[in-house]
């Protein structure tokens, strides 16, 4: 598997839990506010660890580590993904996987297999502004496939919007809370710019009132959304 990237302590990207971060490189999406452009764009993407050198550096941190967060880049593309993450589970981690949710099989076989502890699934926008989100071709089934799947509960779960002047609208979060309703957690995350965003062109953040305002027509379909990064 790629592993261009690993971040040895996170206190924030498995909640609740002391992780460290494993950044897979590739993606199918071309997001513009994307921020780890270099895991994404094929001309920039690196190979920095192993998987012997990070599940080397786990084996060392059993004990004070409690889980692994994999991320991207769309991890789902790599489709040895089921191997690594075995390796990392008889270590003893528990593992949240972050994905676009367009590999819905993949998703769910990983679930299924006791694989995954925790999903973190982007919902990019209203499923009609998914493709001008995205900056790609999109499977709507694939994504919806993804998101009836963890709706079930079967596994423990979060949905999350990077929200984008340009991009999203009070109405647009309205229409995407209204997809997800009976989650049972969702963030609205602000965009930042990272130095790393591939392609920040005309695209904003919104401060804190409007981030605000966007939570409150969230919560019309969704009364458990919250605000991250604020």
């Amino acid at each position: 598997m790629l592993i261009s990237g690993l971040q040895k302590l996170t206190l924030l990207d498995y909640p609740g839990k002391v992780a460290c971060t494993v950044f897979t490189g590739g993606c199918n999406f071309r997001c513009p506010f994307c921020h780890n452009a270099s895991l994404v764009l094929p001309e920039r993407m690196a190979h920095d660890s192993s998987e012997e050198a990070v599940l080397a550096f786990l084996k060392k941190r059993q004990g004070v580590l409690d889980g692994v967060a994999v991320t991207g880049g769309e991890p789902l593309l790599h489709k040895d993904i089921d191997l690594f993450l075995k390796k990392v589970k008889d270590l003893g981690y528990k593992i949240k996987l972050d994905t676009n949710g367009s590999f819905p099989d993949r998703l769910i076989e990983l679930c299924n297999a006791g694989l995954v502890d925790r999903v973190a699934m982007d919902i990019k926008n209203s499923p009609e502004l998914y493709e001008k989100t995205v900056g790609a071709k999109v499977n709507m089934a694939d994504i919806e496939r993804s998101k009836d799947f963890l709706l079930c509960g079967t596994v423990d779960y979060e949905f999350r919007t990077t929200v984008v002047k340009g991009l999203h609208t009070a109405e647009s979060i309205k229409e995407t809370a209204k997809w997800i309703q009976g989650a049972k957690e969702y963030y609205l995350q602000q965009f930042k710019d990272s130095g790393d965003i591939l392609d920040i062109d005309s695209l904003g953040a919104f401060d804190e009132k409007e981030m605000e305002l966007l939570r409150i027509a969230a919560a019309e379909f969704v009364p458990v959304a919250e605000l991250r990064g604020v």
